[in-house]
Parts: C-alpha cells; sequence; structure tokens
C-alpha cells in the first residue's frame, strides 16, 4: 500500500450564505486547495465529493458530474459519495484508497452542503433520512431526541451533567471565536448555555450544533508526487471505516456508538498508534453528549469519564487532549456533506503550524472522527507531520 498525502486544502467561510449556492460553494473551495497545493486541475486523476442530500436540501442530483463540470476538470471521473453526516470523511477515505492502491497519483476531495435555502421544518426532515425511517423517524424521532437519549442514559449510568454538556459548548464557541471560517465566531458562558431554550430534554439550544451552509476540499497526493510538488506534506497514516446499527432500538448500549470503537480500533492498527500518541483531535460533536460519548470511545478516556474531562479542561486547547480546537460542529458549523472534510482541513492546518492562536502546541499527530445519524457509520482519519 502506498503513502498518502495532503498537500492542498481550502474551505469557505462556513454559516448563514444566503448569496452562494451549492456549486458556487464547492468551486471556492476547489480552488482555494488548488491553488494551495500549487497544481491544476489538468493534473488530478480523481475527485470524490461528500454531499448527503443536495437532492433534498437544494434539488440537485447528480452532484458528480456538476462539480467535475463547473470545476473544470472535465473529463476527470468523479463520484458523489454519501454515508449520511460521515459522507465527507467517507470521501476522503475513498480518496484515500484509490492513491494508496495505486489507481489514481493525485486525488481531489471535497465535501459540500447548502442546508439553509430550506424551512426548518423541512431541515429535520431531510436530516432524519439518516435514521431508521421506519422505526424512528416515522414515530417522530429526530435526531435531537435521539441524541437526548442517548444523553439521559449517559447521565443516569455514570453521573453525567448538564453543566458538563453546557462547558462542551463553551469550550468550542471559545475555540471558534478565534476560527475565521467558522459560523459561530463569539465566545458563550456556562449561564447562557443552560438557560437557552430546551430542544429534547435535556439538550437545549446551545448543545445542538447549527444548520450551516459551506464547502471544504483537500487534495490528496501519492509519496512520489508529494515530494515533488509540496514542501510541507502531512501524511494520512490511518484510516478506519466501521458500521453500527441504523437504530438506537437495535444496540446493546447507546452510551458507547460501536462504529466509532471499532474504526478507531483500524485507524490505529494501521497508523501504529494509541489514543495517548493523539496530540489533537477534530470530534464529531453534532451535540455536545456526543463529544462526550467519542471521546470515550476513542480511547481518550475511560467510559463515563469523558464529562468529568471536559470540567477539569482536559479537552481545552492547552489541555492534555485538545478536541475540536476549530470549534467543531458545535461552532464552526455542520454543514453536512462538508464537515469530514472541514475536519481534515483543521488537522493539517495544525499540523502545519498554522492555527494561529487556536493553534495546538507541538502538533504531530492529529485525528479526525466522523459520523453519520447516530453513528450507523464512522470514519476515523489519523494525520501526521
Amino acid at each position: 500500500m502506498r503513502k498518502v498525502a495532503v498537500i492542498g486544502v481550502g474551505m469557505t467561510k462556513f454559516g448563514e450564505l444566503w448569496n452562494s449556492s451549492l456549486r458556487s460553494l464547492t468551486i471556492e473551495a476547489g480552488i482555494k486547495a488548488l491553488n494551495d497545493a500549487g497544481i491544476g486541475g489538468e493534473e488530478v486523476d480523481a475527485i470524490y465529493t461528500g454531499c448527503m442530500s443536495g437532492d433534498m436540501f437544494v434539488k440537485q442530483g447528480h452532484i458528480a458530474s456538476l462539480i467535475a463540470d463547473y470545476g473544470g476538470m472535465l473529463p476527470v471521473p468523479s463520484t458523489r459519495v454519501e454515508a449520511a453526516c460521515a459522507s465527507g470523511g467517507l470521501a476522503l477515505r475513498q480518496g484515500f484508497m484509490a492513491i494508496a492502491s495505486g489507481m489514481a497519483d493525485i486525488v481531489v476531495v471535497g465535501g459540500v452542503e447548502k442546508m439553509t435555502d430550506s424551512l426548518g421544518s423541512q431541515t429535520t426532515g431531510y436530516l432524519a433520512l439518516a435514521a431508521d425511517q421506519e422505526w424512528e423517524a416515522f414515530n417522530g424521532a429526530t435526531f435531537p431526541s435521539l441524541y437526548a437519549l442517548m444523553a439521559r442514559r449517559h447521565m443516569h449510568e455514570y453521573g453525567t451533567t448538564e453543566e458538563q454538556l453546557g462547558l462542551v459548548a463553551v469550550k468550542n464557541h471559545h475555540n471558534g471565536s478565534l476560527n475565521p471560517n467558522a459560523h459561530f465566531q463569539f465566545d458563550v458562558s456556562l449561564e447562557k448555555v443552560m438557560n437557552s431554550s430546551l430542544v429534547a430534554d435535556p439538550l437545549r439550544l446551545f448543545h445542538c450544533s447549527p444548520v450551516s451552509d459551506g464547502a471544504a476540499c483537500v487534495i490528496l497526493a501519492s509519496e512520489e508526487k508529494a515530494k515533488e510538488l509540496s514542501e510541507d506534506p502531512v501524511w494520512i497514516i490511518g484510516s478506519g471505516q466501521a458500521s453500527a446499527a441504523i437504530g438506537l432500538y437495535d444496540r446493546e448500549d447507546i452510551c458507547t456508538i460501536d462504529s466509532t470503537v471499532n474504526a478507531a480500533r483500524a485507524a490505529y492498527k494501521m497508523a501504529g498508534v494509541t489514543p495517548k500518541d493523539i496530540d489533537f483531535a477534530e470530534v464529531h460533536d453534532c451535540f455536545t453528549i456526543n463529544e462526550i460519548i467519542s471521546s470515550e470511545d476513542l480511547g481518550f478516556f475511560k467510559k463515563g469519564e469523558g464529562g468529568k474531562a471536559v470540567e477539569e479542561g482536559l479537552t481545552s486547547l492547552d489541555g492534555e487532549i485538545p478536541i475540536n480546537p476549530s470549534g467543531g460542529l458545535k461552532a464552526k458549523g455542520h454543514p453536512v456533506g462538508a464537515t469530514g472534510v472541514a475536519q481534515a482541513v483543521e488537522a493539517v492546518i495544525q499540523l502545519r503550524g498554522k492555527a494561529g492562536k487556536r493553534q495546538v502546541k507541538d502538533a504531530e499527530i492529529g485525528l479526525t472522527h466522523n459520523i453519520g445519524g447516530s453513528g450507523g457509520t464512522a470514519v476515523i482519519h489519523i494525520f501526521s507531520r
């Protein structure tokens, strides 16, 4: 298997981008990444784009062709990848495998979603497509309610508190305030989080990630091409993917996301590292309880101790294992198809030492964790300088 490097990154600002379309966002991120890599579209062998639900949000299907066409890269083979909110992470894995296998030398991996053109009620319904339609969504279970069940059970089993859920939001908003591309670039107090409106008990508004527009892109290259084209490549040294039951009702323990556990095991094994070797992580905090659960499933903390770790500052920028230096989905934003690729962009920026005020000190190895739905799919990548 060949080594794979990231040689270019680019992303748009995340937020309510009323004057941008799905295609314009994708092209903006792609041009930034190509320029960062110092290459042109004619050098690209393949394109993979994560997009969860462009068919629903903007009524645009056949996104693979659209991106190749408007990206000026015809006739390069282009593939759309869908795995709910893990679409971007899975697109990255497909690009990684294309180069590692020898099928391609340079690959563009993008992720995009244009969500805010839909009504809030429509968006909730579109996102619910990532749950079990027959046994969850049809009976009124939306993702806030599903994650609320997970939160309530975690609180019951391990004593996790609403304040600890809130402190995840406080931390990630602070990190987002330092990220010029973040949807929310402001700090929040614990009091403000705790007094925000109840969405699905015990989850409040500030425990939930926003509905966002945005796109992100990375350029992958083989070892030979990376050494030829880049002075500071970042290497993908581990990749893991796993599946779990799509519905909470079919899981043995809703305080553990089995797909995360298994994808992490595969990624750590490929990279030859352990959780203690990770210097920072971008974790899928669609709801603050998910950062707590995932920090345990990734092996950073023992089961039940994720909330306490946040309270003790272990996951802050200057903590033992900084989690979501970008602001995470909670503050950076969550345009679902773009999220996994945006996590990779942050990992590369951190490992280049160019993250500015949110720079993690002495960052050598980073991890990204992207899940679909309530954990039916998980994709994990490990990056190294």
